[in-house]
């Protein structure tokens, strides 16, 4: 700790919350934030997600399972609210002594707060939120922390740039709640400024992705090391009556199919034969199949590459916890320039 005293003062409100020696949260990848990053990131002082995604309960219990193996840190479970099977899911974590649950990919369902905070092993609970007064109605009603995520992140993602909801969130919540920020954070300065904005932490997902740890094939990874920023595009709503969370990905024949997909989802829709939970689902398992043909099958053309903007900072293969030292190393030099003691 003493190696980045000004960082870690800055951080110490979110490292206490995540029990941690570095206030960096993993942004949860499916099929990339599973046992081995997940642990080499708690390993190396960070907060490893497991990223649920649409695995069933059976699916997730071994993986807390054998992560637990690989660490004895904290890390922590995401779920996706629509899951259908959501409480079982939050089961699997109680039994497990999860000590964080983070709830993505919508408002929270009626109970699933309470039912993270309430069992015989309450786990902590953090939100996602695109607005303001979102944010608040949901930290006073349970949750325990915030993410802001920016629209510079990769995977699914908001309309507003982190930087903007930076300025618009952490004056309003930054004293009384636990927030971290997330979206285009690719090195040690961005933490730094958001951490003098009064951020307790910060989540970052694409940096991750290309660590020594993660399993993403070889190919997968060669094209992050290829991309510029440029490169990760967002995704294009197709038909309005079918809200879909836009996605950020690197631009592939993958992206094309994705836009063929929401046209045949929505004439579905539109036949009555589903419903718009359904159709919404039914999104979300072509996004878990694509991102599983790229990342564990290399197929990088037809696969989805999600990435966030700050792709073009990832350039090498490096152990997780050598990336966390950097950023932290990087951190700690910003904050001690003498601009900003002045």
């Amino acid at each position: 700790m003493t190696d980045y005293p000004k960082t870690s003062a800055l951080m110490a409100r979110g490292r206490e919350f995540l029990g941690t020696e570095h206030a960096i949260m993993c942004g949860a990848m499916s099929w990339v934030s599973e046992r081995n990053l997940v642990s080499a990131i708690s390993n190396g002082g960070g907060f490893g997600v497991i990223a649920c995604g649409a695995m069933t309960p059976d699916l997730l219990d071994a993986e807390i399972a054998a992560t637990k193996e690989m660490t004895d840190k904290p890390f922590g479970v995401n779920l996706i609210t629509m899951h259908p099977d959501l409480f079982e899911l939050i089961a699997v974590c109680e039994k497990h002594a999860v000590g964080h649950v983070v709830l993505a990919g919508g408002i929270p369902p009626k109970g699933s707060v309470e039912a993270i905070k309430g069992g015989k092993n309450p786990a902590k609970v953090i939100v996602f939120a695109p607005t303001l007064a979102l944010a608040k109605k949901l930290l006073r009603s349970g949750a325990d922390a915030l993410v802001i995520e920016g629209s510079e992140a990769g995977g699914h993602i908001g309309p507003v740039s982190t930087s903007v909801l930076a300025q618009e969130f952490l004056p309003e919540l930054a004293k009384e709640f636990v927030v971290f920020v997330a979206g285009g954070i690719g090195t040690g300065d961005m933490i730094a400024a958001y951490l003098e904005m009064g951020a307790s932490g910060v989540q970052l997902g694409t940096r991750f992705a290309c660590a020594t740890e993660s399993i993403a094939h070889p190919d997968f990874k060669k094209a992050f090391f290829r991309a510029k920023a440029r490169d990760a595009e967002m995704s294009v709503q197709v038909d309005p009556r079918l809200p879909v969370i836009p996605v950020r990905a690197l631009k592939n024949k993958g992206t094309d199919a994705f836009t063929a997909k929401q046209r045949e989802v929505a004439k579905i829709l539109d036949s009555g034969e589903i419903e718009m939970a359904e159709a919404q689902l039914q999104i979300e398992h072509y996004w878990a199949g694509a991102l599983r043909r790229a990342v564990v099958d290399g197929d990088i053309e037809n696969g989805s590459l999600m990435a966030g903007q700050s792709v073009s900072l990832v350039t090498e293969e490096e152990p997780a916890a050598d990336i966390i030292t950097k950023l932290m190393e990087q951190s700690e030099a910003a904050l001690k320039r003498p601009s900003r003691a002045a």
